[in-house]
C-alpha cells in the first residue's frame, strides 16, 4: 500500500504479550514477568469488549496511517511475541470466544524443529486459517543489531519465506527480536516488503512517518486489571 503523502498520528494501544500460562515450577524473574496467567487474559480480554474496546489488526492500523482508512472507536491492536505453544492452546480458543483477532510473531526455525515450546506448521496454517496475522519474528530470535547483510538476509528474508510458504499468505509485519535493532537493520528491512515493525520501546502514538518503529505497550504478570485499563487510555 502506497502512501498518499498525508502526515497523521494515530493513538492506538499495541498491547504486547509474550506466554499467557500457568507459572511453571522452578520459573525465573523473566519467565515470571513476561507470563500472564490465562484467567487474567480473559479478564482482560472481557474488559475489552465491556468498555467498547475493538481489536484490529496492524494492517488496519497501517490502512489507516498510510491511507487515511477509517477505523472503529476506541482501537487496539493484540500482539504476541515468541509463537509459544501456549498461543495456540490458551491465546487462540480465547480470542475466539470474545470473537477478537491478533498478531503472532513467529520465529520460524522453532516451527521447522517442531519445537514442542512452540508452534508448529500445521498450528500456525490454523489459526492464519482463522484470521490471526502470522507475522515475522525472525527464524531464530537473534539480536539484530551489529549484524551483517547476510545475517539479516537469512534470518529475515528467510522466516518470511516460510510464513509464505507455509500459510499461503504474505507477510509485511516484523517484530524485533529482544527489541534489538540498529540503523543498518532499519535499512535493510527498507529493501523487503515490510510494512511495519514493532518494537518493545512504551507508547501507544503511531506515525505514518516511522513504521519501523512502532512502540507498544508491555502486558506482564503484574499487570492489574485497573493497571490495564489506565493503560489503554494513555
Amino acid at each position: 500500500m502506497n502512501w498518499d503523502g498525508t502526515l497523521r498520528r494515530i493513538h492506538a494501544p499495541i498491547l504486547m504479550y509474550h506466554y499467557v500460562s500457568a507459572i511453571p515450577a522452578g520459573a525465573d524473574r523473566v519467565r515470571i514477568s513476561l507470563t500472564v496467567e490465562p484467567y487474567i487474559f480473559r479478564q482482560q480480554m472481557a474488559y475489552l469488549r465491556d468498555n467498547g474496546y475493538q481489536p484490529i489488526s496492524l494492517y488496519d492500523l497501517y490502512g489507516a496511517l498510510m491511507q487515511g482508512s477509517p477505523l472503529p472507536a476506541n482501537p487496539v491492536v493484540l500482539t504476541f511475541d515468541d509463537s509459544y505453544i501456549d498461543h495456540y492452546t490458551e491465546v487462540f480458543p480465547i480470542l475466539r470466544e470474545f470473537g477478537y483477532t491478533a498478531t503472532f510473531f513467529v520465529i520460524t526455525a522453532r516451527a521447522d524443529a517442531n519445537d514442542p515450546a512452540h508452534l508448529n506448521w500445521e498450528q500456525i496454517r490454523t489459526m492464519a486459517d482463522a484470521g490471526m496475522s502470522m507475522e515475522s519474528h525472525t527464524k531464530n530470535h537473534a539480536e539484530l543489531d551489529t549484524r551483517d547483510y547476510d545475517f539479516l538476509l537469512y534470518e529475515i528474508l528467510g522466516s518470511l519465506q516460510s510464513l509464505a510458504y507455509y500459510t499461503g499468505r504474505q507477510t509485511h509485519m516484523f517484530c524485533y527480536p529482544v527489541g534489538r535493532y540498529d540503523a543498518n537493520t532499519l535499512d535493510f528491512l527498507r529493501t523487503l516488503p515490510i510494512w511495519a515493525a514493532v518494537t518493545t520501546q512504551p507508547g501507544t502514538l503511531h506515525t505514518s512517518d516511522n513504521l519501523l518503529e512502532t512502540p507498544r505497550v508491555r502486558i506482564s504478570h503484574d499487570t492489574s486489571l485497573a493497571t490495564f485499563a489506565y493503560l489503554l487510555q494513555r
